[in-house]
């Protein structure tokens, strides 16, 4: 059995199995609100990734967010908080002086340094902090619906 997240997905599977054109999960990873697994330039996605993906089609689509308004809701979990950072580290951490943005877009952006996002706790757990189970439920049957 396979790690749930583990990257094994190309992007082409992944939009397939999301129903979704490759483009979609391109201008999701650039809207800050993804963080697949990057080697040799190419896109990896995990088990994990997909529902995170199902999430943010059902915020955007049945939930009336737009992007920037989930990126600023995503901005809100507090990965200090989960990193336990001490308050020097915070001082000077961009994802405290920035909270406009999540972390792991920050991140991608090249202004912390994390390479693996996509194992970070902070980015595993965002479904938990913007949906309820059963909002949970409702993303994961949503894409299945198309």
């Amino acid at each position: 059995m396979l790690d749930e997240v583990r990257p094994v997905y190309t992007i082409g599977t992944a939009a397939e199995l999301l129903r979704v054109h490759p483009r979609t999960l391109r201008l999701y990873e650039d809207g800050g609100l993804i963080r697949p697994f990057r080697k040799n330039n190419r896109r990896f996605y995990s088990s994990h990734d997909l529902q995170w993906i199902s999430s943010v089609r059902y915020l955007l689509h049945e939930k009336g967010l737009n992007q920037e308004g989930l990126r600023r809701l995503l901005a809100l979990i507090p990965c200090w908080e989960g990193k336990r950072c001490t308050p020097e580290a915070r001082a000077s951490c961009p994802a405290w002086q920035d909270r406009s943005t999540p972390c792991w877009d920050l991140a991608r952006r090249g202004q912390i340094a994390a390479s693996r996002c996509y194992e970070c706790e902070i980015y595993l757990s965002a479904m938990d902090h913007v949906l309820d189970p059963r909002e949970r439920e409702d993303a994961l049957s949503y894409i299945m619906a198309d």
